[in-house]
């Protein structure tokens, strides 16, 4: 087992991947972690496949997993947690807002035990108005319905303890409520506040259109699993595994 296994999600970002991999190369070199990047091609219709395949040759820690179809980010992001080999798993999208040079930090308070999930925080972010209220409302509601507290569960760079993975409820949209699903459940959640940039390439996979109506009824679902959901954990936390 290498120590983190970073999961990329993807669809149609061909201009982003050569720079990202750059970037998260250039965190990670310093780092006293092995690690390994797994890039999910979602369905992808441009030349991503192609470019990562030619990354691959010549830093073997890239890794390329293509879906038959368009699954979704949720289903994505299972595949690859399915594909990932380290004992810590990172999380981080593909277009370029994210900003891989968190990692280190985000990752030290990880190794340091004082969290099993760090969820970034966008101190400021870099969307459209639009896009910033739905978030906010879309974040108040949540934590209202839960019962759990999460500023900025939208934020898609994180790491985690493999072990906050195990035993996860699938569906799509599961991504939306990730943070929340592992709180839910007994982990130790910690936020931190991350760099968040402008979008560069491509455009947006989602808009209030899609993720308004869709989000709602996956929150019902997530508060039945809160009130009748049970995951036994062992006593001592060396146990689970």
């Amino acid at each position: 087992m290498i120590d983190l296994s970073l999961v990329v999600p993807l669809k149609n970002e061909e201009d982003s991947i050569v720079p990202l991999a750059t970037e998260i190369s250039s965190a990670l070199a310093s780092a006293p972690w092995s690690w390994e990047c797994l890039w999910i091609d979602d369905g992808s219709s441009d030349d991503g496949a192609a470019r990562i395949r030619a990354l691959a040759t010549t830093d073997p820690r890239h890794f390329l997993v293509s879906l038959e179809r368009n699954y979704g980010q949720s289903g994505a992001l299972l595949t690859g947690f399915a594909r990932a080999s380290g004992r810590w798993i990172a999380t981080l999208d593909a277009d370029l807002q994210n900003n891989p040079a968190d990692l280190p930090r985000l990752l030290a308070v990880l190794e340091q035990g004082e969290a099993d999930m760090v969820n970034g925080r966008r101190a400021v972010r870099r969307d459209g108005l639009v896009r910033r209220l739905s978030s906010r409302i879309a974040n108040t509601v949540r934590n209202a319905m839960t019962g759990h507290s999460v500023s900025d569960v939208g934020c898609s760079l994180r790491v985690m303890r493999r072990e906050c993975l195990v035993g996860l409820p699938y569906f799509k949209g599961m991504h939306r409520f990730l943070p929340t699903l592992v709180a839910m459940r007994g982990f130790r959640l910690m936020e931190i506040d991350v760099d968040h940039r402008a979008r560069l390439h491509g455009d947006t996979k989602y808009g209030v259109g899609n993720r308004l109506w869709v989000g709602l009824d996956d929150l019902f679902g997530v508060m039945w699993l809160r009130r009748r959901g049970v995951w036994p954990r062992t006593a001592e936390p060396g146990d689970d595994r």
